[in-house]
């Protein structure tokens, strides 16, 4: 203000009356004349201030959801919530993940420090902005009506929901965060887990009631009623609260919307396999393949608006699968080469033996999930260089591979085709992945039926899963939480969080020293590590209150 500009200077000196009217002006106006109004700013004043802008804020929290995946790479979802338990351990001697529980898991460790912040800082962070803003009286102008409104509301409340349910399966009591704050805040408290479990309960009935029971195709992967239901009935049974949970599954198993696949369908059902190995090959996972089971998928398209490309995508393959390119034929040369439809899997996740065998000891020709279309277990040669290309790779050869990293039996659910790219070295596909399936619907219906001491009932729903895997029907008086856990194992390895699910039942340290094979896990853990630590960095930045630090550590 003290400094005009020459030409305004001299234009107001030929004028006397602008000048005059240029000087009151200046005595008029306020301290804010020179404060900037960015019209293409990012912030969420602007950006939530249209429907529009509400989508977009959607879109951002499902793509942080899709990264609960793999955002941190050797972190990852796909290695940090399988290895170390029951049914998978580290197939790489170089890797420290859960080799050591004691010394991978404290309140220093890296991955206990990015799930927590992925939780706080991202997912909860979105949810509630959107959550907060959306109910803001001067927006109501934006909405068709009331429940175009809380549609918007209940994914984000879904989410949130789906957030705190995550901490409390993992970290146990922690801060219940839903609502934004203008800045720091340093006293948050811890709540106690069965708080962050009515949290979760609140926000997904909301959800489940103003969530679509279905969407379009341009909007598949997007959160539906379904959804909701399903994850409110691990809540329920989280809660002890066993005839919701029953009453909450039942919704997603009799709405007519969703049915367990038995016959052939999708991108290779004319190919050698069957109807269980169809839901996992490329573009199965959503409705409109003909896959009526899935609920919520993880969208990853390759190189297209809102997917992956490059080096990012589903990681499943890279962690899960063997590192067989290192393989040696008998001559002591190389045996394998990349073949684009084993992919390049680095064996850093390998099923244990529990998994592997003793698991279909009962059922080890009949059930689908354990065919040569779903678990790999016999291997050839691939280098056509090789004196035994194409032969396969027999017992008497193990004595010169390393056959806990490199050769094992594979999970073929987790292959996928080559991205766009054409570069099949980088270990990764583009797959979509299914968050929840009604498979795992009746399992958890199974699960509350037996806490309710309803046996016949909750066989019934596990021999539902059964039947279509041409498994033997399993007797009511053979059900417990032990038998549903080894069911959920046989159906939903690789897809479910599987050490969340033991630490929500309170199996995680029984089941990893009676089943994981590598004697240092089994050694090390502790009943402390039934829940994660609190990280440090919290506890540090909490400081005008004190953030209790879990039991043990």
């Amino acid at each position: 203000m003290k400094y005009i500009p020459y030409f305004i200077g001299r234009t107001l000196s030929r004028y006397p009356v602008l000048l005059v009217v240029f000087c009151l002006s200046m005595a008029s106006c306020k301290d804010d004349f020179l404060e900037e109004k960015p019209v293409a700013s990012l912030s969420s004043e602007v950006v939530l201030s249209s429907k529009a802008g509400f989508e977009s804020y959607i879109t951002a929290l499902h793509m942080s959801a899709r990264e609960e995946l793999g955002k941190f790479d050797s972190f990852g979802w796909y290695i940090n919530q399988q290895m170390g338990t029951d049914i998978a351990c580290s197939g790489e001697n170089a890797a420290a993940n859960f080799r050591n529980y004691d010394t991978y898991l404290t309140s220093a460790t890296q991955v206990v420090q990015r799930y927590w912040d992925w939780a706080y800082s991202d997912m909860l962070l979105k949810a509630n902005t959107i959550i907060v803003y959306a109910n803001k009286p001067e927006l109501n102008g934006i909405w068709a009506n009331e429940a175009e409104k809380n549609a918007i509301i209940a994914e984000a409340r879904f989410f949130r929901a789906y957030t705190h349910n995550f901490l409390a399966n993992l970290y146990g009591s922690v801060p219940i965060v839903d609502t934004i704050y203008a800045g720091p805040k340093t006293d948050f408290v811890k709540n106690t887990r069965e708080e962050v479990y009515q949290s979760a309960r609140a926000d997904l009935e909301f959800a489940s009631k103003w969530l679509p029971a279905t969407v379009v195709k341009a909007n598949e992967g997007r959160v539906v009623k379904g959804a909701a239901d399903h994850l409110l009935s691990e809540v329920y049974i989280s809660l002890k609260q066993y005839d919701k949970a029953v009453e909450s599954a039942s919704l997603v198993i009799n709405s007519g919307i969703y049915s367990l696949m038995t016959t052939r369908f999708g991108s290779e059902k004319d190919l050698p396999g069957d109807v269980y190995s169809d839901l996992f090959k490329d573009g199965n996972q959503n409705r409109s393949s003909g896959n009526l089971e899935s609920i919520f998928n993880w969208q990853f398209e390759d190189q297209t608006p809102g997917g992956q490309g490059g080096n990012n995508g589903n990681y499943l393959l890279r962690a899960w699968a063997p590192f067989y390119i290192n393989v040696k034929d008998p001559d002591g040369k190389p045996g394998m080469v990349i073949v684009d439809s084993l992919g390049r899997g680095v064996g850093w996740v390998r099923p244990t033996n529990y998994f592997l065998y003793n698991l279909w000891e009962d059922n080890w020709s009949n059930d689908i999930r354990n065919s040569r279309y779903n678990i790999r277990r016999d291997h050839y040669y691939t280098n056509p260089a090789s004196a035994y290309f194409r032969k396969m790779v027999e017992k008497s050869h193990y004595a010169k591979l390393d056959t806990f990293q490199m050769l094992y039996p594979t999970l073929r659910k987790v292959e996928g085709k080559v991205g766009k790219s054409g570069n099949n070295t980088t270990g990764r596909t583009f797959k979509d992945v299914m968050v929840y399936r009604l498979a795992e619907t009746y399992l958890l219906r199974a699960e509350a039926y037996m806490y309710k001491g309803d046996l016949e009932k909750a066989a019934t729903d596990i021999n539902k899963v059964r039947l279509r895997s041409q498994a033997k029907p399993v007797l009511a008086s053979k059900v417990n939480l032990d038998y549903i856990l080894d069911e959920r194992g046989r159906e939903l390895i690789t897809e479910e969080p599987r050490h969340r699910t033991l630490v929500r039942t309170g199996k995680l340290v029984e089941r990893v020293r009676k089943y994981n094979m590598r004697a240092d896990t089994r050694a090390t853990i502790q009943d402390k590590h039934a829940f994660w630590p609190i990280p440090q960095t919290a506890i540090d930045a909490n400081f005008s209150r004190k953030l209790e630090q879990n039991p043990g550590y």
